[in-house]
């Protein structure tokens, strides 16, 4: 079930707050109008569930890969993308593209949470 946007955008906010704090950032301003800033050198809160450009880098550096598919029964285009452990449905996201940068944010704040994250080669 899909929540409304201002839900979706706090909890990809909370999302992007918490793989900064797991990244090493600690002081991180809560300053939702303009997502956050890091206190770090006052840089804004990378915005890893909503930007390309932010997201992209975490794929290469860590070595996640997406793969898509579809319910059973349905034909057509694909209704999930799977990465690693994590499953993100279409449906729930205002975009395929919003999804999957969310779900990647999601696999890694997991990885980094048990160890498991590794940096690629």
């Amino acid at each position: 079930m899909r929540m409304n946007d201002q839900e979706y955008f706090r909890s990809c906010i909370a999302k992007e707050r918490h793989l900064a704090q797991l990244l090493g950032h600690q002081h991180i301003e809560e300053c939702y109008e303009s997502a956050g800033t890091l206190w770090d050198n006052a840089q804004a809160l990378p915005q890893w569930t909503r930007d390309w450009q932010a997201c992209g880098p975490l794929m290469t550096h860590y070595g996640l890969s997406v793969s898509f598919g579809q319910a059973p029964g349905l034909a057509g285009e694909p209704s999930f993308a799977s990465i690693g452990s994590t499953v993100v449905q279409f449906a729930d996201h205002p975009t395929r593209d919003r999804a999957v940068m969310y779900g990647i944010v999601k696999e890694l704040i997991i990885q980094l949470e048990h160890g498991q994250a590794r940096q690629a080669a």
